[in-house]
């Protein structure tokens, strides 16, 4: 059954790829169909892939085969909410390691060129700690990292 609400993420030829590794790396998460073209369209040929139906962390998504006409942009991000430091490299490295690029605060690209906010939850504690001194020193750290280090993020927010 088609969700009510999906995000559909345009691709120049390599939603299924993009799909295969979302699946392989976040738990919830896998390609649910593919739909190959009835005909001949802009930038492909009948039969080729044209969507790809997953989900990533539970989230519903079609993958559109579109071509090059459009690009991803920071516009748009995943936010991952992780538990540890471990999870937090895991994904970065990942995303970053599979041809992906590193960007500023906990933001990344992966190869694709989607942006993801790899955000472990000790940030966001931190950032709504009721102690606004202790916030911004928390927040002030972040903001000269690239990967969230979580030790760091605590300590600053300890003082």
């Amino acid at each position: 059954m088609i969700s009510k609400n999906t995000i559909c993420l345009w691709y120049n030829g390599d939603a299924l790829d993009a799909a295969t590794f979302y699946g392989e790396l976040f738990p919830d998460s896998g390609v649910k169909a593919v739909h190959h073209a009835p005909g001949d369209y802009p930038d492909g040929r009948q039969g080729d892939v044209l969507t790809v139906e997953f989900t990533v962390l539970g989230i519903p998504c079609l993958g559109l085969n579109g071509g090059p006409a459009f690009r991803h942009s920071e516009a748009f991000s995943f936010q991952v909410a992780t538990d540890d430091q471990e999870e937090t490299d895991r994904l970065w490295n990942a995303i970053v390691g599979n041809g992906g690029q590193e960007s500023a605060c906990g933001w990344c690209k992966d190869k694709w060129g989607l942006s993801w906010q790899i955000t472990p939850r000790a940030l966001t504690a931190a950032f709504t700690d009721p102690d606004r001194a202790a916030a911004k020193r928390a927040f002030d750290a972040m903001m000269g990292m690239r990967k969230i280090d979580i030790a760091t993020i605590e300590a600053a927010r300890r003082g």
